[in-house]
């Protein structure tokens, strides 16, 4: 994991002294090393390293055995295979890195390159006078572009990079890549994404998959940790590491993290509950409410954004990332994506039949780069940690979702359990009498929205606290102020603001997408605005 910066055009030395400033201000993606790159003239290649994989080698940009020059954001999960294929045309990786094998697939088989990739990425690669920049298919790893005065083409991580040299600018979308030649083109296009049908996939396959996908995200050269919030999600994804880290080595410690605003947290008793029966060294971190008001400028800076669930779930992850960071752990596995693929929701109840519940599923996951797995990304990365999401493998996702759309619509729960339980699918999937991965009462619990089950009143606080700050005759002249992605209440208004002084423009406005949930009465985007929630 890292921060990148790619530019090209005509390439001088003010253009490449302009990229070497802008990527100090992705140092927090990249706190243990720099690397520049540049052929004048063409392109100018700047990295900030987070060494996970070979700390004491892999120094990007990385050069292949022909002179291709590569930075890369990501982790490349197959890249030993690919190496030992590599290494049979005569091209040999001399570094433990996973970014190594992306310089040698590029000067061997040019854009098509990102085909052979299991892995997520954002990566720029120059070749000669070809140039490649590639995003992985569901844009698990932040990507955005524009051009500046003099018509360069500048890449970056984040939109902070490009703010001050661009004069416009736009996200990548995610399974594109663009070369010198041939422009942008998509590159991952699965029958699900296209809405188009197939093959219906065997959901007895889930459980194995996700396994293999945790599997996968082990790899990992420095510690590891999980972040678990009690929910089925984390809790799963906990579940499958634990064992598999102890079948490795059964007096292995693995550690897990929780956050919450005190000790009676809906998440914070259900990932207690979780980690005694995984038997995990398990970290509780407490946030005062205020803390994380004040913490507002901070994490619209960093996240980039003004949605407001991003805003509301990224602050506590924000804190939790810092304390991982204090304890030594660079790498955790979370549990996002799985709503997406799912249908897990509370919202999804009034999808009115399975087709319609298919295409808000699909749409969901094609904008995931936009909502969950940009806060995600953005809020670990602001400490340097690097967040890995199994349920957005790809052999997993393309399984998930070629599933029948009735096999994910809500039904009625299991006798004992109240009200109707949303991913029935999931969890009868993993629902093992004979060798339980979890305890019944954390596999059947209900939906919590990460920002609610961090404690009822941190969104209430949020709201209280902007309708002091904002005031009526403010909110009623909001769209004289926002033209565009006007905001509708305080909270809104709130980040709207902030984010217009630390991003001005309407170009940086337009690189978000507000979400706010389908086919309920109260559109707020805390889960407790459904009427199914079950709780205060």
């Amino acid at each position: 994991m890292c921060g990148i910066i790619a530019v090209f055009g005509n390439v001088d030395g003010h253009v490449a002294a302009a990229a070497e400033s802008a990527a100090t201000r992705l140092a927090h993606r990249g706190p243990d090393g720099s690397g520049l790159w540049m052929r004048l003239g063409s392109a100018v290649l700047c990295h900030r390293r987070l060494a996970i994989m070979d700390p004491a080698q892999g120094k990007q940009p990385i050069l292949g055995r022909d002179g291709a020059a590569v930075i890369h954001n990501g982790e490349i999960y197959n890249f030993r295979a690919l190496a030992r294929e590599l290494a049979g045309s005569g091209r040999q990786c001399v570094s433990g890195s996973d970014s190594e094998v992306l310089a040698h697939l590029y000067e061997e088989r040019g854009e098509a390159c990102v085909e052979a990739l299991d892995g997520i990425f954002a990566f720029a690669a120059v070749h000669g006078d070809d140039w490649l920049v590639a995003r992985d298919p569901i844009g698990i790893k932040p990507l955005y572009y524009g051009r500046d005065r003099a018509g360069n083409l500048w890449f970056a991580s984040e939109l902070k990079a490009l703010i001050d040299n661009c004069v416009s600018f736009e996200v990548f979308p995610p399974g594109h890549l663009m070369t010198r030649s041939g422009g942008l083109r998509r590159w991952y296009a699965p029958a699900w994404l296209r809405g188009e049908g197939g093959e219906v996939g065997d959901p007895s396959r889930l459980r194995q998959r996700l396994s293999d996908a945790v599997e996968k995200r082990l790899m990992s050269d420095v510690p590891l940790g999980l972040l678990l919030s009690g929910g089925l999600d984390s809790s799963l994804i906990a579940a499958l590491a634990t064992r598999l880290v102890r079948a490795r080595d059964p007096r292995a410690e693995v550690h897990s993290f929780a956050i919450g605003v005190d000790k009676d947290a809906p998440d914070l008793c259900a990932a207690r509950q979780v980690a005694q029966f995984l038997g995990t060294t398990h970290h509780e971190v407490l946030f005062r409410v205020e803390d994380g008001i004040a913490a507002l400028d901070d994490i619209i800076r960093h996240v980039e954004s003004y949605d407001i669930p991003t805003i509301r779930a990224s602050i506590p992850m924000y804190f939790l990332s810092r304390y991982i960071r204090d304890q030594g752990v660079k790498v955790v596995l979370s549990g996002e994506g799985s709503d997406e693929i799912f249908g897990g929701y509370l919202y999804f109840y009034y999808a009115e039949d399975p087709e319609e519940l298919r295409r808000e599923t699909i749409a969901r996951v094609a904008n995931l780069h936009l909502s969950d797995v940009l806060r995600a990304d953005k809020s670990t990365m602001a400490h340097g940690v690097e967040a890995r999401v199994p349920f957005l493998d790809l052999s997993f996702l393309d399984l998930a979702m070629s599933l029948s759309p009735e096999l994910k619509q809500p039904r009625s729960a299991s006798p004992g359990v109240e009200g109707r339980v949303e991913k029935w699918l999931l969890r009868q999937a993993f629902a093992d009498e004979a060798d339980p991965l979890l305890p019944a009462s954390v596999l059947w619990r209900q939906k919590e929205q990460f920002s609610d089950g961090v404690g009822y009143g941190w969104v209430d606080a949020l709201r209280t606290h902007a309708e002091r700050v904002v005031t009526p005759s403010e909110l009623a002249r909001a769209a004289e102020r926002f033209p565009y992605a006007t905001p509708a209440t305080a909270e809104a208004y709130v980040y709207r603001e902030r984010f217009e002084a630390l991003f001005p423009g309407e170009h940086a406005a337009r690189c978000i997408v507000r979400w706010t949930p389908r086919w309920q009465a109260d559109s707020d985007t805390s889960g407790r605005a459904n009427p199914f929630h079950r709780g205060p």
